[in-house]
């Protein structure tokens, strides 16, 4: 898939203001400076489509851009660590709840890791409860180029070993990604213009 558009639609704390359009919602997430908005400029061509900031917890809302007229890019606030006080991390962890548990249009979710660290528990956690809820998610990890072919393997194995341990049947699907050198761009797109074509001719909402 090429992206020929991507427009910013509407930033916001509520589901219920999310676009009305019945077109396909991918979300992202990770937990803060995980490289989530480099990562979303380089898969739609933008340089500035997602703002970028060293100061993790950057992202509060949920953002929505229209991605070739056809499907939705949703950016969420990362989880775990970020700058914000309690009570304002509170209130953005509830309408991520939110979103992923009542947004209808939501087809799946892309999870983020940051390639260069061993299995997170709070990721395992994340992913644990997004299993339990019954939303579709894959795997990306991000920054790829700053390790070796051979940490990435066992990194990624380590998640695998992991997951299984939490009763995890298998690994969800995961792509391996580097911002900076467009690794598993085309890879990821592809997999996300094959899940639209079967989205449009499963269910005439769409």
């Amino acid at each position: 898939m090429k992206i020929n558009t991507a427009e910013f639609i509407i930033s916001n704390s509520e589901v219920d203001k999310c676009p009305k359009e019945f077109l396909p919602e991918y979300a992202f997430i990770g937990r803060s400076n995980v490289g989530k908005s480099s990562l979303i400029n380089m898969l739609t061509n933008h340089k500035k489509l997602a703002k970028t900031s060293g100061r993790p917890g950057k992202t509060q809302l949920i953002n929505h851009f229209k991605i070739n007229n056809n499907w939705f890019l949703v950016d969420l606030p990362g989880y775990g660590y970020a700058k914000v006080s309690k009570r304002t991390k509170s209130v953005f962890q509830q309408f991520i709840t939110d979103y992923f548990e009542k947004r209808e249009q939501l087809v799946s979710a892309f999870v983020l890791i940051d390639i260069r660290h061993e299995a997170q528990d709070i990721d395992i956690e994340f992913m644990s409860y997004l299993g339990e809820s019954e939303i579709p998610f894959c795997i990306i990890f991000t920054k790829a180029d700053k390790i070796s072919k051979v940490k990435i393997d066992s990194h990624v194995a380590a998640y695998k070993k992991k997951m299984l341990a939490n009763n995890w049947e298998e690994m969800p699907m995961h792509f391996v990604t580097s911002a900076t050198e467009g690794t598993g761009k085309d890879t990821l797109l592809e997999f996300i213009d094959e899940v639209n074509q079967d989205v449009f001719k499963q269910d005439s909402e769409f």
